[in-house]
This record gives structure tokens, sequence and C-alpha cells, in this order.
């Protein structure tokens, strides 16, 4: 039987953001995770698969659930590596701003498999269909805006790079404007700007900068899942990090990574709004219960779902 995972592991996402919703603009983002956290673990549980945490909330003993090495699933098969986020911005749904989302990154063992990456920094290219195969991120920001205009038949001024706000930025995007193109900077989440970048509707052309490593894998699956591009480098603080990540890796840690090292084979994404974004709608909760918006994807399909959800419930929900 040819099952589609991605439509099981919608639930475990709609349970998470549903969770960590009740906890929007309260200015609690450990409370907003927690509660995330415990509900995407309990949801897992549901599925019958013998699933394993590659890249979770950190290690065995910094984390009691969805840590690195944790076994979930209810049965022995399919064999499932499995990236999580239970809630990717934790800051933008303690302060009720938009972007906040529940994700969830997989590969079929024997089909697929996902990086165990270290949680620490990795500088990311990604890109959409167009510009498939034809990214270097070794060659300087200004140049990659110029391959980009002439991939999707734009002139460079009309190039949108997605970029974290951040204070390490400040050359990456001094260089863009510079050369012309635009520049739409994020408070966080560039995991959705990864997603944003694959997709045409969305006005972004191409996600640069430095952000999270764990997220980039869960951005990868998404990445081959839509038919863009992607390249990543890891960024190291010091040397034991590098020495590390060398161990995880068993290679070289300072070499370019392209997607495929990071999500190989048949993978799949699915991520819930928690609050409103340009690809989702966040949690909206009624009287009768709630509604959620979701996107599913899956590379061995190539196929991209939307979904809204009607959640009924026989009580009021209670904070967590």
């Amino acid at each position: 039987m040819d099952r589609n995972l991605a439509l099981e592991f919608v639930r475990v996402t709609e349970a998470a953001a549903l969770a960590s919703a009740l906890w929007v603009g309260k200015g609690d983002r450990h409370a907003a995770d927690q509660a995330a956290t415990d509900a995407m673990r309990r949801a897992f549980d549901s599925i019958d698969m013998a699933g394993t945490i590659v890249i979770g909330e950190g290690e065995r003993d910094e984390a009691p659930m969805l840590y690195i090495g944790e076994k979930v699933g209810g049965s022995e098969e399919p064999r499932v590596e499995i990236a999580v986020d239970p809630l990717e911005g934790t800051n933008l749904c303690a302060n009720g701003t938009p972007n906040a989302i529940s994700v969830i990154g997989a590969a079929v063992e024997g089909k697929g498999h996902l990086m165990h990456a270290p949680d620490i920094y990795m500088d990311k290219l990604v890109v959409g269909p167009e510009a498939a195969g034809a990214i270097d991120m070794t060659l300087p920001p200004r140049v990659t805006v110029k391959v980009l205009s002439k991939c999707l038949g734009k002139d460079v001024h009309e190039v949108t790079v997605g970029v974290l706000d951040r204070d390490r930025h400040k050359e990456l995007i001094e260089e863009l404007r510079a050369c012309g193109a635009r520049v739409m900077l994020v408070g966080d989440g560039d995991l959705s700007l990864a997603i944003a970048a694959c997709d045409e509707q969305s006005g972004v052309d191409a996600l640069m900068g430095i952000g999270g490593a764990p997220e980039g894998v869960i951005s990868a699956c998404a990445v081959r899942s839509m038919g863009g591009d992607m390249q990543a480098r890891f960024v190291f603080r010091n040397e034991e990090e590098r020495e590390r990540t060398r161990e995880m890796l068993g290679g070289d840690p300072d070499r370019i990574f392209s997607v495929t090292d990071l999500a190989e084979g048949d993978v799949l994404f699915c991520a819930t709004g928690v609050t409103d974004g340009p690809m989702m709608r966040g949690v909206k909760y009624s009287r009768r219960g709630a509604t959620t918006e979701s996107i599913v994807m899956r590379s061995r399909s190539g196929t991209i779902r939307r979904i809204r959800t009607s959640h009924r419930f026989p009580h009021q929900p209670s904070t967590y």
C-alpha cells in the first residue's frame, strides 16, 4: 500500500498549532513552545509507523520529549526519519505577530535520509524551480541576484531576497541593495522564507543568510517537494562546534551541502499556521471549535496540498 504519510502528519502539526495558539499574544514563548511540543508528541503515537526523531527539541538530557533519537509512532513499519519544529517562531507566537507555524519534515528510511545536523548556525541559499541548478553560494550575492534575474526573466531591481533581520546580515543587506535588489526583512522564521522562495505567488525570489541548521534540514524537505534548489554550509562560532559537526557527519564539515545532502530520497513536509502569514492563516478559535490551515507536500509525487480544517470540540478549550 502506498501511504501518504504527509496527510497523516498534518494531524500532528494541527494538534501542535491548536495547542500553541492558545498562547498567542500572551508574551510567554516558553509556555507556547511547551504546549506545542506536548501536543505534537501525543499526536505522533496515533500514527502507524516506526519513527525516529533526528531533528528535535535537543539532546535527550536537554529535552524530555521529541529529543534526538526518540522513537515515536505505534507500529514497526514503515521506518521514518523525522525532523520537527513544534513551534517555528516562538517569539512570533508570544507577541501575536505573523508567520508562527508548526512544521514536520520526514524521510522514509530505505528511500530517504535526513541530515543529523547539530543545533548550530547554517548559511543558506534557497531559490525556486526556475533557478534550480543555477546557483552557487560561493559567488558574491550580487552575482547570484544577476543569475536569478536571468532565470526568472526579471530585471535586477525586481528581484526580492528574503533575509532575517539580524546584525550579522548588515553587509549582505547592503550588498543586495547596492546591486539594485529588493530586500524583505523578517524578524524570525527563515523556514517560512525558504518556502516562500519556492512559491511563485509569494513575491520572494530567494532566501539568503544565516539561520539555524536544524531549520535548514526541515526547509530542505519543503524545497525538495516544491522543486526548488538549496545550498548550505555550517557557520561555526568555535572549534568545538566544528569538531562536533565533523563527528556527527563523519566527513568534511566545511564543504557546501546540496539540498539532497540535507534531505535525500522520498521526503515530505507539512506545516500548520499558528498566526496569520502569507502562506497560511493562523488558528482561529470560536465557541464551536477552531479552524486551521495547513500545507502538505511530497517530493515523490510533487504534490502541494493546501488544507483548511474545521475542528469541533466537546467543550471550550482551556489554556495549557
